[in-house]
């Protein structure tokens, strides 16, 4: 039965910039919590729930099935820090977790949080940045009840028990003590773009009113945090745009003494500092380094004058993050694509990798609170392989795992499924990577239903990961892959500046590049491709579906930021100013005219589109709403086609999707149902 879909009514609204006029029938939707807003968003919802109804009992199955293999009384791997092993404990039925700390040295087992208990009577509830202070005694952390990441810090008493009154609102959620214990510094964050502009210093006893202004970011384009070193020897204040980095610091024992400044912010120069004995040790792309070096220099003279280079600069080596250990320095990197740990000794005795064997797996450092230790805790999972939690023995190069992710599906054996990865031809020459994995004895000679996911900006690297819901789709054979298109940093930084301001359509056409290797490939056909990103994400599957709509058959686009031109030329909208170095500035001429080439919503067209289900969050503090509200209300306008455009809003929760392991399983069965419906696989 087909199901009459909402008709936005349309008020003409006239952009004018540069000589050149817009014409916006859906401005409108702009007007958040109007009546005519909800009304429209509820229309969408109940024409998403009229249009799907026939899959209900499958999107039931399809939760219950992904449920099924989660070991729902799950706990995590312990960490000691300070003299406490800290761990989180997941439940049986229940959506939030338990957080549990105990001496070292003890078994009794001290709950810290019961966050199910906090979350009753939230539609959304999370709880972040958990700060425990030097002495053990206070923890500071933070909450959002809205999803739009507007945290709350509150501070309580872990040997009463009791949660202080006063608290400080509009946060990052994230905090710093002092080695007082009593000084604690946080971010706030503007009332109406949200941009994390001002660092406070609040002191316990004192009311919330009385908090100290340390810092102001008062360039619209940067954001500033507060955090410590490892050492816990000084407490750093960063202010960062996309391509420039400022560091000031104090001794974390003098709370009340002035910032001293690292290094004035440069054009184009990023750094971030760490402390190791006597030195700051800086990772910045200084002196053309694209890929980035490591440097060194005294704390008395932290000035950029005094860096000398400690590891220096590879171009075919894009440097990452590093840790610091009393004997050992462990560098994060990424040659060829693929993710490297590299271990060296101070005295200079050491220095290797550590041996990964294959190209589509994930490795990274874990939580390395300890200094004086020689143990190294990383995470390795695989396309095909859960995720492990890994203590490796620097001195003797011995490993332990320490847990590995559970399946509790009997049926689930690794060797059943393939990973590998292929290189597709851009359009300008290139080869772009892509990370594929499937289920051996359900490949087809053919080609196969195939999901292609991507993402490709911010310099944001999609690794080849494990999915334990993917499962339902590669059992049901499916393909799933990764596409590593330009704008991400798989092939280094070089491979995001390619993808980026006027390179950005590069992004798009790799996409589109991949899927038609894919398609020549006989991975797949036009008639069982599908597409799926999120967020900016969403707006290259925005860009792929103006640009090649015949190549696939189904889009799944969430939380798409697809009204690129409109949302980048508002500076009142959160975000926005602070990503002119990503996307451009629109008060520039070449930069609107470029942006305007590729805005999903301004080159919606008539012509036949792919099926699409799109998803949003009302409360979106990163992409309003009323993006993919007015893309759809266009595409239903212009669209010449009978595939099926739906649109579900969230009306409870933000950028993330809903809160609780549960709800947001639900989701993914909503995507899953979608797909598998439009393949008739309907069990």
């Amino acid at each position: 039965m087909a199901y009459q879909a909402p008709i936005a009514k349309k008020i003409p609204h006239v952009h004018d910039m540069h000589g050149h006029q817009r014409i916006d029938k859906y401005h409108w939707m702009t007007n958040r919590d109007t009546p005519e807003v909800i009304d429209y968003l509820k229309e969408e919802n109940e024409y998403y729930e009229a249009s799907t109804k026939h899959t209900d009992n499958f999107k039931k199955d399809l939760f219950e099935e992904i449920k099924s293999r989660i070991k729902e009384d799950d706990e995590s791997v312990p960490y000691l820090l300070n003299g406490y092993w800290y761990m989180s404990k997941m439940e049986t039925g229940e959506s939030y977790p338990y957080y549990y700390r105990r001496k070292e040295g003890s078994d009794n087992k001290e709950l810290l949080f019961n966050v199910n208990l906090m979350a009753v009577g939230h539609d959304f509830y999370s709880l972040t940045s958990m700060n425990i202070s030097p002495d053990n005694k206070l923890v500071a952390y933070g909450v959002d009840t809205k999803g739009r990441r507007e945290y709350t810090i509150f501070i309580k008493n872990l040997e009463t028990g009791e949660t202080f009154e006063n608290h400080l609102e509009l946060t990052t959620g994230g905090s710093v003590w002092a080695n007082d214990n009593k000084t604690l510094f946080f971010t706030r964050k503007d009332q109406q773009t949200l941009r994390a502009d001002k660092i406070f210093k609040y002191e316990l006893g004192k009311p919330a009113a009385s908090n100290e202004l340390i810092f102001e970011e008062k360039d619209e384009i940067f954001n500033c945090f507060v955090y410590k070193t490892m050492s816990e020897r000084f407490i750093m204040i960063k202010s960062s745009a996309t391509l420039c980095d400022e560091v000031r610091f104090i001794d974390a024992n003098l709370p009340d003494s002035s910032f001293k400044m690292v290094q004035e912010r440069q054009p184009e120069m990023e750094y971030s500092v760490s402390h190791f004995k006597d030195s700051f040790y800086i990772m910045t792309n200084k002196d053309d380094a694209t890929n980035f070096k490591i440097m060194r220099t005294a704390i008395e003279t932290p000035e950029m004058e005094n860096w000398v280079d400690f590891i220096t600069h590879d171009p075919k080596v894009l440097l990452e993050d590093f840790d610091l250990f009393e004997n050992y320095f462990v560098i994060s990197d990424r040659f060829n694509g693929l993710n490297r740990i590299r271990i060296k000794a101070w005295d200079g005795t050491v220095d290797y990798f550590l041996p990964f064997d294959n190209e589509t797996y994930t490795a990274f450092t874990s939580v390395n609170f300890q200094f004086k230790t020689n143990k190294l805790r990383y995470n390795y999972n695989s396309m095909t392989m859960p995720p492990s939690v890994i203590e490796y023995d620097m001195e003797t190069r011995e490993e332990v795992v320490l847990k590995t992710q559970s399946i509790e599906d009997p049926k689930f054996d690794s060797q059943n499924y393939i990973s590998e990865r292929v290189w597709a031809t851009a359009s300008d020459g290139l080869k772009v990577p892509i990370s594929l994995v499937y289920r051996k004895d359900k490949k087809k000679a053919g080609g196969n239903p195939l999901l292609q996911y991507g993402y490709g900006s911010y310099g944001c690297t999609i690794d080849p990961y494990f999915s334990i819901s993917r499962l339902s789709l590669l059992d049901r054979g499916f393909v799933f892959a990764i596409a590593h298109v330009r704008g991400g940093e798989y092939l280094g930084r070089e491979w995001y500046e390619d993808g980026k301001m006027f390179a950005k359509r590069n992004t798009f056409t790799d996409f589109i590049a991949c899927s038609e290797f894919l398609i020549q490939e006989k991975y797949t056909t036009s008639d069982h491709l599908y597409a799926s990103g999120g967020s900016a994400g969403g707006l290259l599957m925005g860009a792929i579906i103006n640009m090649a709509p015949q190549m696939y058959h189904g889009i799944l686009s969430a939380v798409p930021f697809v009204d690129v031109v409109s949302t980048m030329l508002d500076d009142s909208i959160p975000l926005t100013t602070g990503e002119y170095d990503e996307w451009g500035n629109p008060n520039n001429k070449d930069s609107y005219e470029y942006m305007l080439s590729y805005s999903p919503y301004d080159q919606v067209i008539a012509q036949r589109y792919p099926h699409m289900l799109v998803t949003t969050g009302y409360h979106d503090s990163q992409v309003q709403y009323w993006e993919p509200a007015k893309w759809v209300a266009k595409l239903r306008e212009l669209k010449t086609d009978d595939n099926l455009l739906l649109f579900k809003t969230d009306l409870s929760s933000g950028h993330s999707g809903a809160s609780g392991r549960y709800e947001a399983l639900k989701e993914v069965a909503i995507d899953f149902a979608f797909l598998l419906d439009l393949e008739k696989i309907n069990s």
